[in-house]
C-alpha cells in the first residue's frame, strides 16, 4: 500500500535555523489523486522561536559557509542556496543598524553572514562577570 494521500499537512522551512514547521493548514489534491507525503514543504517562513524573536525585535544572524553555499546573485543569497554552519546570533533592530552601519527593513527577519562575523560581534561584547 502506498504512503502517499490526496491530503497533506502543510510545513514550511524556518529562514533562520532550516528546521520544518507545521504551518496548520491543510493541502488537498483536487483530483483526489494519491499524489502528497504526509508533509508537504511549501514555502519558507519563521518557525514559532524565530517568529517571536523577530517580534521582539530582533534580527537574526545566520553563519553560512560562502564554499558550499550556492551562487549569489547581486550579492544576495536565496535560503534555499544558503549551507548554514549552525552558528546564529540576534541583535536587536537598532544595534544591527548601528554595528553595521545599514538600515534593514522592518519584515526582514534574518541575514545570511559569513563565518568570523558572529565571533568579531561576541568579542565587541564585554564579558559579564
Amino acid at each position: 500500500m502506498s504512503d502517499k494521500s490526496h491530503v497533506s499537512l502543510e510545513q514550511h522551512v524556518c529562514l533562520v535555523c532550516g528546521a520544518a514547521f507545521d504551518t496548520g493548514n491543510l493541502l488537498l489534491d483536487r483530483r483526489l489523486r494519491a499524489s502528497m507525503e504526509h508533509h508537504t514543504k511549501t514555502g519558507w517562513g519563521l518557525c514559532p522561536e524565530h517568529q517571536k524573536m523577530a517580534d521582539d525585535g530582533f534580527v537574526a544572524l545566520v553563519e553560512c559557509d560562502p564554499q558550499r553555499s550556492g551562487a549569489q546573485a547581486g550579492g544576495r543569497m536565496k535560503p534555499e542556496q544558503a549551507y548554514r554552519t549552525g552558528r546564529l546570533a540576534h541583535l536587536r533592530r537598532a544595534v544591527f543598524a548601528q554595528v553595521f552601519n545599514a538600515p534593514i527593513a522592518d519584515q526582514q527577519a534574518c541575514v545570511f553572514v559569513e563565518p568570523g562575523v558572529i565571533e568579531q560581534l561576541e568579542a565587541m561584547v564585554a564579558p559579564a562577570h
